[in-house]
C-alpha cells in the first residue's frame, strides 16, 4: 500500500480537521507507519494556502481543510481539481446546507468555536471554584484567589448565589459570619472591592430557619432559628461590612436572579466585571 498523506488544514487550530482524518483512518486499522497527518494551523492568507497547496501536491498528500473564508476555500478547490489533489472540504458544505436552512449569512470568523470552548471552561472551572470554596472553606486560598467573594450570615443565599454567578464565569467564594468565629483575616487583606455582603430581614430569617430545621427534622425551637439570635447575627454581620466597607444588599423577598443582577451591577460599576458581558 502507498504509504498515505493527509494536510490538515485550517484557519483555526486545524483540530477539527486532524481529529476528523484520524477516525475515518481508524476504520481501515493502518498502523501508524503507514499514514502521516500534519497539521497547519492558522492558514488565514492566499500566499499561505498556495505553498501549502503546493507542497501538498508534490507529497501527493489528501488536503482535509475546514476554511471558513469563501475565497480561501473556494482557492484550494480549485487548486485541488485543476491538479488532480484529492481534497475533502469539511466546513463548505454544511455551511451551504445550514445557509438554507436558516436564511442566514455564516459570520465567516475563524476559531469561533474554540472562543466558544473557552468560554464553556471558563464557566466549569467557576463552578468547580465556587463549590471547592463554599461556606468558607479555605479562606487562606478561596478568598485570595476569588474575584468576588460573598459574606453574610446563614440563609442569606450565599451558596446558590456563588453558584449563580459561576455560570457567568466569576469564580465566587462565600463566607458565613457567625458571632463565635473569627472572621478570616483574609477578608480584611484583600481588596474591598471583591467583598459584597448580604443580608435578610430577621422576619424572613425566621420563617426560612424554622423551616429549614423541619425539612432536617430537628425542633424549630432550636437556637437557630430564634428571633433574638437571629437579631444577634445580624447586628453581627452589619458590624464586620461596615468595617469593610463593602456593598451590602438585602436579599430579602429578592429572587436569585435579582439579587445577581444588583452583583453584577456592582462589579461593573467598580470597574471589576472582566469579560461578563462579553460572554453573555
Amino acid at each position: 500500500m502507498e504509504y498515505l498523506m493527509i494536510y490538515a488544514v485550517s484557519d483555526s487550530i486545524g483540530e477539527t480537521a486532524q481529529q476528523v482524518s484520524k477516525a475515518a483512518i481508524s476504520q481501515f486499522g493502518l498502523s501508524e507507519e503507514e499514514y502521516y497527518i500534519r497539521r497547519f494551523p492558522f492558514v488565514r492568507t492566499e500566499e499561505a494556502l498556495l505553498d501549502l497547496l503546493n507542497n501538498a501536491k508534490e507529497d501527493n498528500a489528501l488536503f482535509v481543510y475546514t476554511l471558513v473564508d469563501p475565497k480561501l476555500s473556494k482557492m484550494a478547490r480549485d487548486f485541488c481539481e485543476e491538479n488532480g489533489l484529492l481534497k475533502i472540504d469539511l466546513m463548505t458544505d454544511i455551511l451551504n446546507i445550514l445557509i438554507e436552512k436558516t436564511g442566514k449569512q455564516p459570520l465567516g470568523e475563524a476559531g469561533r468555536i474554540r472562543k466558544m470552548d473557552e468560554s464553556y471552561f471558563r464557566r466549569i472551572a467557576a463552578i468547580e471554584f465556587a463549590v471547592k470554596y463554599d461556606d468558607g472553606k479555605d479562606p487562606g486560598r478561596g478568598i485570595k484567589e476569588a474575584e468576588l467573594v460573598l459574606i453574610g450570615i446563614s440563609r442569606t443565599s450565599k451558596t446558590p448565589l456563588s453558584m449563580y454567578l459561576a455560570n457567568r464565569n466569576i469564580k465566587v467564594a462565600n463566607v458565613p459570619l457567625v458571632p463565635e468565629i473569627p472572621v478570616p483575616k483574609e477578608v480584611y487583606e484583600i481588596d474591598s472591592k471583591k467583598i459584597i455582603g448580604l443580608t435578610n430581614s430577621p422576619e424572613v430569617l425566621n420563617n426560612v430557619r424554622t423551616n429549614r430545621l423541619k425539612a432536617l427534622g430537628l425542633s424549630s425551637n432550636a437556637n437557630y432559628a430564634k428571633l433574638d439570635r437571629i437579631l444577634e447575627e445580624l447586628e453581627y454581620s452589619e458590624k464586620v461590612m461596615k468595617k469593610i466597607g463593602c456593598p451590602v444588599i438585602n436579599v430579602a423577598n429578592k429572587a436569585i436572579e435579582e439579587t445577581a443582577g444588583d452583583i453584577l451591577d456592582i462589579m461593573k460599576e467598580k470597574g471589576i466585571h472582566k469579560k461578563i458581558h462579553k460572554d453573555h
